[in-house]
């Protein structure tokens, strides 16, 4: 039966959060060099939404998304991108190719990887061969800013959906394996009306963790890395609101930014 819905409209409704990603770029330049950074680079891009929302917020900013998949890409050419307007288009950068393949990358004043893409990355050797390109493309005022997850429960199979606006959202763990940290895991909609597209997008990943990354960063030539936590509420729901951090007690689930500089 034909699925009368976008999944990448529905990805973007479901777990990406550009404005708040951006919030936390400038607080973060800001306190580390005292002026607004204006040229990022979106890593692992898919849709380029966030760096289409980077560039409409200020007339001065530029874009440079990469992704390995020309799909998502075009599709966010033609839903993101050209619906901004040409002087929006005109100052984002699409470069089709394996971020691996960069070396050195385009420079940048904010490089990221966001929404834990990095994980694809499943050997040492590739993460810091990655981390490595990105430290000699970086400005030499910049920063580079990785999204990461974990918790107790991100190492257990099962299904956990959330509700959205008109819709719900499916997060399935297949299977995790302890031996090497890598994980199957799926995206999926559920509609009103019972109409499903389950497992709309796969991931076969190894999941880092922070002591991991933060090693990995620091061998790749990166002299400070910091940690930004994501509060909870009463009932252990991430609030959206980050502080900097060097403990924290577990929990089920956390998310962190990760920002590192040269």
């Amino acid at each position: 039966m034909a699925v009368p819905f976008d999944p990448f409209e529905y990805y973007q409704k479901a777990v990406q959060y550009p404005a708040s990603d951006i919030d936390i770029f400038l607080d973060v330049y800001r306190k580390v060099y005292d002026r607004d950074p204006l040229l990022i680079r979106e890593d692992f891009c898919g849709t380029a939404l966030l760096s289409t929302t980077w560039v409409t917020g200020d007339d001065a900013r530029r874009a440079i998304a990469i992704d390995l998949d020309r799909e998502p890409l075009d599709w966010g050419l033609e839903h993101n991108i050209r619906p901004a307007g040409s002087p929006v288009e005109e100052r984002i950068e699409l470069i089709h190719a394996d971020v691996l393949d960069l070396e050195p990358g385009p420079s940048a004043d904010i490089v990221c990887a966001m929404n834990f893409s990095f994980n694809i990355l499943d050997t040492r050797e590739k993460l810091i061969r990655y981390f490595r390109s990105v430290a000699t493309s970086v400005a030499a005022d910049g920063l580079f800013v990785v999204e990461l997850f974990g918790g107790t429960e991100a190492i257990v199979a099962g299904i956990e959906d959330r509700e959205k606006d008109g819709f719900t959202y499916r997060w399935e763990t297949e299977w995790f394996n302890p031996i090497t940290n890598r994980a199957r895991c799926h995206i999926g909609f559920l509609l009103p009306d019972g109409t499903a597209m389950e497992r709309a997008f796969s991931y076969d990943w190894r999941l880092w963790s922070l002591p991991e990354v933060t090693d990995a960063l620091k061998e790749a030539g990166f002299g400070s890395v910091r940690i930004f936590w994501e509060g909870v509420d009463e009932d252990g729901a991430g609030t959206g609101e980050y502080r900097e951090t060097v403990e924290e007690e577990n929990q089920e689930t956390w998310l962190v930014y990760v920002v590192a500089k040269v």
